[in-house]
C-alpha cells in the first residue's frame, strides 16, 4: 500500500520559474530518497507558502523522508512545517484516475 505525505511551511520565495532554478538539485536527490514514487511541489506566493504532495512505498519511508526534511528545512530557518501522512486506497484512486498501482 502506498502512502502520501503532504507538507506545507510559509516560505518568502523564491516562487515560479525561480523556485524551479533555485531547487533543481534539490528535486533530483529526492528522486533518490529510499520508497519514494513522486511529488508534486505546491506553491503560493500569495500566501507565502510552499510544499508538496508526495507518494512513499510505504509508511516508513514516508516517516523517515519526513523527519530527514523536517531537519533539512530547519537547517533553513523553517521551524513551523505541516505534515500528514495518510494511507491511500487505491481502488478508489485508480477509478479516479490518479496514478497508483
Amino acid at each position: 500500500m502506498a502512502y502520501v505525505l503532504q507538507v506545507d511551511f510559509k516560505m518568502n520565495g523564491p516562487f515560479g520559474d525561480e523556485m524551479a532554478e533555485a531547487f533543481t538539485d534539490l528535486a533530483k536527490s529526492i528522486n533518490e530518497e529510499e520508497g519514494f514514487m513522486w511529488k508534486i511541489w505546491t506553491e503560493s506566493p500569495e500566501t507565502n507558502e510552499a510544499g508538496g504532495i508526495y507518494i512513499f512505498e510505504t509508511k516508513e519511508t514516508a516517516e523517515k523522508y519526513l523527519d530527514m526534511h523536517t531537519k533539512r528545512l530547519a537547517g533553513f530557518g523553517v521551524t513551523d512545517v505541516n505534515a500528514k501522512i495518510f494511507a491511500i486506497n487505491s481502488k478508489l484512486t485508480e477509478i479516479t484516475k490518479g496514478p497508483i498501482k
